[in-house]
């Protein structure tokens, strides 16, 4: 194509995630024109997208919820979905640990009071020895397993932070830095732990995410789907057409499957930054950039929930593939079909199919687990038969590890299957990565490329739907006026903190 057909635009933003809408929804905020969002996918939401199976049950890519550290974000939210008790339900975390045939509290390591006294023991006399080594220890922790070591001992190292953040990440914490932790790790209290196990109590309700929200409609991508219908239709652009094929970074150009191509002033990338460097010829920073892969996997069943108000669940342990399930039909009514509708089954929970299943009412409930791959975790893929269709072998794995772990019974009838891998799933904080960020970030910024988000930047200690979405409106902010991206330079700071200094509901963008 000719350069007489190539459309120009101040400032492109590639990706209709949290991040680009952020910063769409920045520039448009400041009254700016110029500038163009586009997206290979029909619909605004990226990772934070909610699917829907043809039997109509939803499913997110992961166990999203709304909790905030940012007053923008929470307006913007309101703004667009609305509030109150009508469009949100607000609801308590209640999350487990399955090991060992029983349910233990999260955070595990407040709740080693419901473990056998073996165990107990094991985890107390590791926590008292980690406490006395730390005191002595003259140097910070070189990764996440000598943190995890240095903070919560051998005890609970082995039996629990170990084999479940390798079910996590998909890679040995020894390959992991542990500067990213902050709030997403809790740590323990010597003393409140042995308290805790002399009166045999439970200690929940840790963390930021202790009390969130969650739409009533449409999921988690329901809630972008109504951000986006927020900024002027005319200059997004989705759909397979619009996917970026190539970069040129020297000409400010972007090439699109259509065969179009953009030429920008500034361009705001949400691709992954490991992508975007291999294409820049800067594969060597790429390699020292680790992702995991994310399998989600969604079963919808006849019948009522036997799991009460549990939320999220976690699994450290190798009788199951996940290591966390989300029962999903507890967050909203509308994640499954209303009871009156009448679905056949599918198979058992057993895993045998039902001949000549004729439909049947509900009501409904739902389940979705999260399972990863990487190069140092294999996920068992091969194509089989189940249900009358083709599916990836994880998914027969997963209902045999929701027997193992009675998330669900031999006889449970189940009315809809649900499966998608993402190829990038979880940002590894990996011993290398910030030496690869301080490379790669500012080399590109002096291309005009700003390369955030989740993959984008890289950073899973802010890569939450209120970061992501912060980081679009900080970046826009830094492309416009230099003003310093807080969110993406200080991650400590935002995470201790309610941040009120940008709000969205102003006559003018402050």
């Amino acid at each position: 194509m000719g350069s007489s057909a190539m459309e120009k635009v101040g400032t492109l933003i590639v990706g209709g995630g949290p991040t680009g809408l952020g910063a769409a929804t920045r520039l448009n905020q400041h009254g700016k024109t110029d500038w163009l969002l586009i997206d290979r996918v029909d619909e605004a939401g990226g990772l934070a997208c909610t699917d829907v199976t043809p039997e109509g049950f939803l499913f997110d890519m992961g166990g999203h919820v709304i909790f905030s550290h940012y007053q923008y974000f929470d307006e913007l939210l309101d703004t667009s979905v609305g509030s109150g008790p009508d469009k949100w339900n607000t609801l308590e975390r209640v999350s487990y640990v399955w090991i060992k045939g029983r349910w233990v509290a999260y955070p595990f390591q407040n709740n080693i009071s419901a473990l056998d006294k073996e165990d107990q023991i094991s985890c107390l006399t590791g926590l008292i020895d980690a406490k006395v080594a730390n005191q002595m220890a003259t140097e910070k922790p070189k990764n996440f397993d000598e943190w995890i070591l240095r903070v919560m001992g051998s005890g609970i190292a082995d039996l629990f932070m170990r084999p479940y953040n390798f079910k996590v990440w998909a890679v040995p914490p020894k390959d992991m830095q542990c500067d990213w932790l902050g709030e997403r790790v809790a740590t323990v209290d010597v003393k409140r732990a042995i308290t805790n196990v002399l009166h045999n109590k439970e200690d929940a309700g840790w963390g930021p995410n202790a009390v969130f929200r969650f739409p009533l409609e449409g999921g988690t991508g329901g809630i972008w789907k109504a951000v986006a219908a927020q900024l002027p239709q005319e200059r997004l652009r989705l759909g397979g057409d619009n996917e970026v094929t190539s970069l040129d970074k020297d000409a400010k150009t972007v090439t699109l499957a259509n065969g179009k191509m953009l030429q920008y002033d500034n361009l705001i990338s949400t691709m992954p930054l490991d992508l975007t460097l291999q294409w820049l010829g800067k594969s060597d920073w790429a390699e020292e950039l680790t992702h995991s892969s994310s399998h989600i996997i969604g079963l919808g069943i006849r019948g009522l929930s036997p799991h009460d108000t549990k939320c999220w669940l976690y699994y450290p342990e190798d009788d199951c593939p996940f290591y966390r399930t989300t029962v999903f039909s507890h967050y909203a009514p509308n994640n499954c079909p209303t009871k009156d509708k009448k679905l056949r089954t599918l198979l058992l929970g057993d895993g045998s199919e039902v001949k000549d299943s004729q439909p049947e009412a509900g009501p409904y409930w739902s389940l979705m687990f999260e399972v990863s791959e990487s190069h140092c975790k294999a996920v068992e893929q091969t194509p089989q038969q189940l249900a009358g269709g083709t599916w990836s072998a994880i998914v027969a794995e997963t209902i045999r590890g929701a027997i193992n772990t009675k998330l669900i019974s031999p006889t449970d009838q189940i009315v809809s299957l649900y499966h998608r891998r993402l190829e990038h799933g979880y940002p590894t904080p990996s011993v290398a990565r910030d030496g690869a960020l301080d490379k790669a970030l500012p080399w590109l910024r002096d291309h005009s490329i700003w390369s955030r988000g989740r993959f984008g930047s890289y950073k899973y200690e802010v890569a939450n739907q209120d970061h992501s979405l912060m980081l679009g409106v900080e970046c826009a902010d830094n492309v416009l006026f230099g003003t310093k991206e807080i969110t993406l330079s200080n991650p400590n700071i935002v995470n201790q903190k309610k941040n009120t200094e940008l709000r969205y509901l102003t006559k003018r963008a402050q």
